[in-house]
């Protein structure tokens, strides 16, 4: 059953609750709304290659400045110019957990933008747009899929109104949503004539304009917008200069048409700890320089290139001791190259990982094989997206779960790994190179295209217990101490209790060895011989019982929420769903609907009894995914034998919200409109279906 907000306009059809202060929204024949401090939805949007990334990067700076939280996320398409990109920021005085797909403010530069996101906007809320593409009919509009333009033109009808943009601005008015044309052409002729600057060089102030007309309906002071420009252009005076006088021109023009009437407000606050302000990506390339990676490899592919195009531009390093250290980032020819150089480099004894995406890991797969018979410790970074075959390259996905779990024709040892937030993405990748050195085999980090161009304000990170953890990894001198040498050589795959062998480094006196694609024995020497075979596959395999016996508790999952006994029902999880849930569990436990979360973050070795026990008691279980069958639900399933009741998935390739998942879990407790009753008569399978 999908769950997900109507293609064109739902009047009268809004049944989520928002914020506190959502719940205050009220029709304009109606008492104003109180005014909503530092509690705020702010989307962007227009065609892709206008400015809309660097217009939403200047607008989070600025609110990050002025002490505030924020949170955001961008989706873009798959081309390269052109189609709709739109970036959703949020901010609030308190830390933010993922995003919703209501907007407090809707910001232009095309009349897309506010076809397509105009049903998002509360009432209460505002719409920024050009007032001299009120004119442009929809049909006039050549990136709009059909299906959008043909639902868009079947609601216009219905509302008696032609399809013209000043037409779907006269209903959203009627619903309560303020309207704020600013006449950036008009504008930027002033700025052109006070700076005696060609137009032409100053048309991409356009993206200031709105922003600084968006930070003065909220009253937050333009000087907040300079140091935001000072930072995104720095070094760069003059383009400063002229930035700063387009925001300041489009604070008068909103100070003086406007007034301060709209009903949210940003206010600074003083921050009480040194932040951050960063993507997904670059959690993930902090977490790789901070363990010690020293060669990365890629082929570049939507979303994971992001992570070595910053860590390409972080490769000299200064170590807070005063030394120097450098990364070695290494584009190659393709994915079966990155593999077999990071396999490589980490026998030669370097950290070693590569980073790629679904289509890029499906070529990987022999030289993953490789790496499990040899007992390499490589990292591979996933960022998961829409599929199958290149799907939707800019899309994102929880797909790839059972292919990576079983990746490579046989069977192998490999840690799987998955972060649901930008904080656990960047220790994870410290603990990935960890396992990967101490347990000799290949770990996967799973993320998806959804943290990846999540971009929030954060804490510092707290390095100071961070161990850098290389295992059995023995020098000349070891050899010697524990006479493992023989004849120049060492059993590199020695049978061993817990699975793991001493190795060594190429070039180390006394501990040459031998690799080779094919079965060995101890001494890495080719052979087929039946026991020894049986001895080899138990012995490789043998790891992963040991890591899942060291591998703490609180490392494989998280569980928040009410103890089983107390709670309607269990959510269990992976990866980027993560916030949505959280906040989406605020609002049902205010409603009197406890729950407990239980977020798997060690894949495998599945932690079947840990899984089990969180699980045993409960009323029902709810499994909440982005993909289509439940990949996860079928794993638990597999590995403790307990079904869930319910799932609640989403596959369209954008990522979950809060509204969305806060309506899905109550579907699921209570039923809804079309199901057979509450409870038990609750649907099976509740699909979740908002995306623009």
């Amino acid at each position: 059953m999908p769950i997900g907000m109507p293609t064109g306009w739902a009047k009268g059809g809004r049944t989520i609750p928002m914020e506190q202060e959502h719940k205050q929204e009220q029709a304009p024949e109606q008492p104003k709304a109180e005014r909503r401090i530092n509690r705020l939805s702010w989307l962007i949007g227009g065609a892709q290659g206008s400015g809309v990334d660097s217009a939403a990067n200047v607008f989070a700076r600025a609110c990050a400045h002025g002490g505030l939280y924020v949170l955001g996320q961008r989706e873009y398409y798959s081309n390269i110019m052109g189609e709709h990109s739109y970036y959703q920021v949020r901010v609030s005085d308190k830390p933010l957990k993922a995003i919703r797909h209501r907007a407090d403010l809707l910001v232009s530069f095309d009349a897309e933008t506010v076809f397509v996101h105009a049903p998002d906007v509360v009432p209460g809320g505002g719409i920024v747009y050009d007032p001299k593409l009120e004119r442009t009919p929809l049909e006039r509009v050549p990136t709009l899929s059909a299906r959008f333009r043909d639902d868009m033109q079947r609601f216009l009808e219905q509302q008696g109104v032609g399809t013209t943009l000043k037409d779907l601005l006269s209903v959203v008015e009627k619903e309560g949503v303020g309207l704020y044309p600013i006449p950036y052409d008009e504008l930027l002729q002033r700025l052109a004539e006070e700076l005696q600057q060609p137009l032409s060089k100053l048309k991409r102030a356009v993206n200031t304009l709105a922003v600084a007309a968006s930070t003065a309906l909220l009253g937050y002071g333009v000087e907040w917008v300079r140091k935001a420009l000072e930072e995104v252009f720095h070094g760069k005076a003059k383009v400063i200069e002229a930035n700063v006088r387009a925001a300041e021109l489009a604070y008068e023009y909103v100070a003086q048409t406007f007034g301060d009437g709209f009903r949210v407000r940003l206010e600074p606050v003083e921050a009480k700890e040194a932040r951050l302000f960063l993507t997904g990506t670059q959690a993930v390339a902090l977490g790789k320089i901070l363990a010690g990676c020293s060669v990365q490899t890629y082929y570049p592919i939507s979303p994971a290139t992001d992570e070595s195009v910053y860590l390409e531009s972080h490769q000299m390093l200064r170590h807070t001791d005063g030394g120097e250290g450098a990364l070695l980032v290494l584009q190659t020819e393709d994915e079966i190259a990155a593999i077999d150089v990071a396999i490589g480099a980490a026998i030669a004894g370097a950290r070693a990982a590569t980073s790629t995406s679904g289509p890029g890991f499906s070529l990987m797969v022999e030289g993953l094989g490789f790496a499990m018979i040899n007992e390499v410790p490589v990292v591979i970074t996933l960022y998961q997206r829409g599929s199958p075959s290149t799907g939707m390259p800019t899309r994102t996905e929880q797909g790839d779960l059972r292919f990576v779990l079983h990746a490579g024709h046989g069977e192998g040892p490999r840690i799987v790994l998955a972060s649901g937030d930008l904080e656990e993405a960047f220790y994870d990748e410290v603990r990935a190179f960890n396992w990967a050195e101490k347990y000799q085999l290949p770990v996967i980090h799973l993320l998806d295209k959804a943290l990846a161009s999540t971009s929030e304000t954060r804490p510092l990170y707290d390095t100071k217990g961070i161990k850098i953890e290389r295992g059995k990894l023995l020098a000349e001198d070891d050899l010697r101490e524990l006479n493992l040498s023989e004849g120049g050589a060492i059993r590199r795959f020695l049978l061993t209790d817990d699975g793991i062998s001493p190795r060594t480094l190429p070039g180390t006196e006394g501990g040459i060895f031998w690799l080779t694609s094919d079965e060995h024995d101890e001494w890495g020497h080719i052979t087929e011989d039946p026991v020894v075979r049986d001895r080899m596959m138990e012995k490789r395999m043998r790891k992963l019982e040991t890591a899942a016996r060291e591998i703490p508790r609180e490392e494989k999952l998280n569980v928040f929420g009410h103890p089983t006994e107390e709670a309607e029902a269990v959510v269990i999880s992976w990866g980027s769903p993560k916030g949505a849930i959280l906040e989406a569990m605020e609002l049902l436990g205010a409603e009197g609907f406890p729950l407990k979360f239980v977020q798997v973050r060690l894949l495998w070795p599945f932690p079947a009894p840990e899984v089990a026990e969180e699980l045993e008691g409960a009323k029902r279980v709810i499994a909440v995914e982005n993909n289509f069958s439940g990949q996860l639900a079928a794993l638990v399933r597999e590995q403790t034998g307990v079904a869930a009741d319910h799932l609640l998935v989403k596959y369209n390739g954008r990522p979950m919200t809060v509204e969305e998942v806060y309506e899905g879990l109550r579907r699921c407790l209570l039923g809804g409109e079309g199901d057979e009753g509450e409870g038990a008569g609750a649907p099976r399978k509740v699909v979740l279906t908002h995306g623009r």
